[in-house]
């Protein structure tokens, strides 16, 4: 069977630019959409040659202009959108509602990816103001894809590493601590981390994968399901250091978000789901999703122990 040919959505920001080293890496014809909006942003620009010098296909297109999109869209069999969604960088999860009618209109499409990446924001209808926000805008575009009858596939992959691991789950800092560790309860509640590029791996893996479709893939890799407090420990013996260990209570972390600016609080939000609640594992993959691991054996997936070398 043909590879199918991959036009991606946002492919200069932290997941996009993974999607389109993995796309070419497995084999794909790959189109990246440059939009005139960049304007004097050099870095971009020159991430989208990047990508051009490796075999990729700039498109122009822009969401101000429908025409634009549906000819992108055209030129391809299946789309992934990965502009952002977190408020401390920028936050255009609706903009996919643009592209959804794009994806409609051009009626080629074979499999679509909106911007997800995450938890799954259909176990996420309980979650804290204003945090919230992400989910309830990621179910309104999961309804309009639905509702135009539009093949999908839905990406949960839970903590990237980047953001959670290397700083041993603290917030506002991306670096390991030198001195204390502050643990979320107990910090035994089990969440997955997730290497960024394997993240990238599996969502072109799971593109022409009949398996996947109108379902969604759950990156659980069973050795990176892990408690802070695992990973504490992974650092401390991989560094020789000894942190002091000091717990917050699910009431005391709440009440921090108190004096905090909009995006921290989305933030602390987040974090008291994952590390209080358990959300990315307190559920059993039902009949309606597929773990990634499981289906694609053959993906070395990064461990967290080997994840965390690079920052001694």
């Amino acid at each position: 069977m043909a590879k199918s040919k991959v036009l991606v959505v946002g492919a200069t920001g932290y997941v996009g630019s993974r999607i389109v080293k993995a796309s070419l890496e497995q084999g794909h014809k790959t189109y990246v959409v440059q939009r005139p909006e960049i304007g004097l942003d050099i870095e971009k620009l020159q991430m989208l040659l990047s990508f051009k010098k490796q075999g990729a296909h700039l498109v122009k297109a822009s969401f101000s202009d429908h025409k634009s999109l549906v000819e992108a869209v055209k030129k391809v069999d299946v789309v992934i959108c990965t502009i952002s969604g977190v408020h401390f960088r920028s936050h255009n999860l609706l903009m996919q509602l643009k592209l959804v009618e794009a994806v409609k209109e051009a009626g080629n499409v074979k499999r679509f990816l909106p911007s997800e990446f995450g938890m799954d924001p259909s176990k996420m209808g309980h979650a804290l103001e204003p945090g919230r926000e992400s989910f309830d805008q990621k179910m309104v575009v999961r309804k309009a894809i639905e509702e135009a009858n539009i093949p999908y596939t839905y990406v949960s992959a839970n903590c990237f590493a980047g953001y959670f691991v290397s700083n041993l789950s603290q917030l506002g800092t991306l670096t390991p601590p030198t001195d204390t560790v502050y643990l979320y309860g107990d910090g035994n509640v089990k969440a997955v981390f997730m290497d960024e590029d394997d993240v990238a791996t599996y969502t072109i893996k799971t593109i022409d994968d009949p398996r996947t479709l109108n379902k969604t893939l759950y990156l659980r890799p069973p050795e990176n399901i892990l408690s802070q407090r695992q990973l504490v420990e992974m650092w401390e013996k991989l560094s020789g250091a000894t942190l002091e260990k000091k717990s917050i209570s699910g009431e005391q972390f709440l009440a921090s978000m108190n004096d905090v600016d909009y995006a921290t609080k989305v933030g602390i939000g987040h974090f008291y789901h994952i590390f209080y609640e358990g959300c990315l594992t307190n559920f059993e993959i039902g009949k309606d999703g597929e773990e990634a691991s499981n289906l694609y054996p053959e993906v070395k997936y990064t461990r967290m122990d080997e994840y965390l070398k690079i920052y001694i």
